[in-house]
């Protein structure tokens, strides 16, 4: 069988080249029909803040990083805030738990902290 199929192949190259094109043509318009389906984002939801100053460490931990991560405790549903200082800049984020849309006594607001309610954000020294 598959010794008949070669040979048919070698004697007719331009029926195996039109029957390629044909299956190429018959996957290029199926790709177009086929209908996608989007991936849900399932994971939590988080608010991140880069902040850069040129300055050393201890002055972008007592003046950026601590004021942002103690107004982001202050978020309802935290679960989890973390702060990092280096020199130059600060990077600071929280994640509040995954709710769906109709749970809770959320009323269709999954999440306020994203949103930026219950924030009492932080002015800083510097402009």
């Amino acid at each position: 069988m598959i010794d008949r199929t070669i040979a048919f192949a070698a004697r007719n190259p331009l029926v195996v080249l039109a029957l390629v094109a044909a299956l190429a043509a018959a996957g290029w318009w199926a790709m177009g029909q086929i209908a996608l389906d989007a991936i849900p984002d399932l994971s939590d939801t988080q608010v991140i803040v880069y902040s850069r100053w040129d300055r050393s460490p201890d002055i972008i931990e007592d003046q950026v990083t601590y004021p942002i991560v103690t107004a982001m405790l202050g978020a309802p549903r935290v679960q989890d805030v973390r702060g990092i200082s280096d020199f130059g800049y600060s990077y600071d984020g929280l994640s509040t738990p995954h709710l769906s849309s109709s749970s809770g006594p959320t009323n269709g607001r999954p999440h306020r902290a994203a949103n930026g309610e219950g924030f009492a954000f932080a002015r800083f020294p510097f402009s």
